[in-house]
């Protein structure tokens, strides 16, 4: 980005390259396709209508959310296919499913447990219309999800319910293989397209038959698509790509299309500078200098290896030298490469979008949508 414009920003900001943003979603589309795998994007990495509409262009089936309000935005702008893949628990959320149904052509709801299908079964029996589920699966990860020694006796229950439909299963794994970390990729995505399809087979068995077997987050969704076993996949953070991808051996550093932008805003000593984006601009999520990645700060500071962002708080951020001198002079902008980029877009209002000839400015229209 040229000097003209970056000196046109409002920092902190995150800048997206619209350019290189259409490429990733390209590229990856035309990689499901090759594979015979159906695209439903996750939205909560960019949580902005258009770029969904993109998507969908390009040929995406569907839309992934995890909350109903980001649904509801997305449904808002016309959007009428959507998955949400997340429990919905509490009567404030079945109100609002049921509602949202009754709205777009095709909502799917997760279902990991009888405590979450009963409740969604009993809310669309009040409201005369039968409610499209599918059931997550742990697959390693261990956050939500059926245990998979549960899988069919669960399925069986959910499938005697007369108001949900029972149309799929769904996982989200990473980089986990063995019920570990890893770094191998192939490996994961292996494991992941396998289990997943030896459960399908498990409930066809069982006179359970599966419309769609769902898998593949961004950094394992090409290669389970590869296998075959799965016939969808749900990638999010592919849209703009981060560092974590990168150094996962995802994506080049040249495929990432958002940067976070600062301004130096002190310099008390030459040792350290203090920039004018703090926890409240970058994510906080991932640990520094832990295995297997170590990664030496909250945000890669572009061109140069010698500075790092290495210390935060809510409103300042520390850039430190290796060398001892940061070289900084207040009223310097600096680019950032994010580590994680999905929370970032949700701690901005708004995101800038370099069209090549100029600068737009574009809403973050589900940022906080939480419920």
């Amino acid at each position: 980005m040229t000097q003209d414009k970056i000196m046109t920003l409002e920092t902190p900001c995150i800048v997206v390259d619209l350019a290189q943003m259409t490429s990733n979603i390209v590229r990856m589309q035309e990689k499901a396709n090759q594979y015979n795998c159906r695209l439903r994007p996750h939205i909560k990495t960019h949580k902005i209508p258009d770029f969904a509409k993109m998507q969908l262009a390009h040929g995406a089936v569907g839309i992934t959310s995890a909350k109903i309000s980001e649904a509801e935005v997305m449904a808002d702008s016309g959007i009428d296919d959507i998955f949400i893949a997340y429990p919905q628990v509490g009567n404030h959320r079945l109100e609002r499913a049921i509602k949202l149904a009754k709205r777009v052509k095709r909502l799917i709801l997760a279902v990991d447990s009888i405590e979450v299908a009963l409740p969604l079964n009993q809310m669309a029996e009040q409201a005369g219309i039968s409610l499209e589920v599918r059931l997550e699966v742990d697959t390693g990860a261990k956050r939500t999800g059926v245990i998979r020694s549960k899988v069919v006796d669960l399925a069986k229950a959910v499938k005697q319910l007369p108001h949900l439909n029972l149309t799929g299963i769904y996982t989200f794994k990473s980089l986990i293989y063995q019920e570990k970390p890893t770094a191998n990729v192939r490996q994961a995505a292996l494991e992941e397209g396998e289990l997943m399809a030896s459960i399908a087979l498990e409930l066809e068995k069982e006179g359970i038959y599966l419309q769609d077997i769902s898998a593949g987050s961004t950094p394992t969704g090409l290669a389970v698509a590869k296998t075959g076993l799965v016939n969808e996949i749900r990638p999010g953070t592919y849209i703009f790509n981060d560092y974590m991808l990168y150094r996962q051996g995802i994506v080049k550093l040249e495929d990432i299309a958002a940067k976070i932008y600062a301004t130096v805003v002190s310099t008390p000593t030459k040792e350290y500078a203090v920039i004018d984006g703090g926890s409240k601009t970058f994510p906080t999520d991932t640990l520094l200098n832990c295995p297997p990645y170590y990664y030496s700060g909250y945000g890669i500071v572009e061109n140069n290896d010698d500075l790092q962002l290495n210390r935060l708080s809510e409103e300042h951020g520390i850039i430190t030298s290796k060398k001892g001198d940061t070289k900084l002079q207040v009223g310097d902008v600096l680019s950032l490469i994010p580590i994680h980029i999905c929370p970032a877009i949700n701690l901005q209002n708004k995101i800038y979008i370099d069209e090549g000839e100029g600068l737009i400015q574009k809403k973050v229209a589900a940022r906080g949508m939480l419920v």
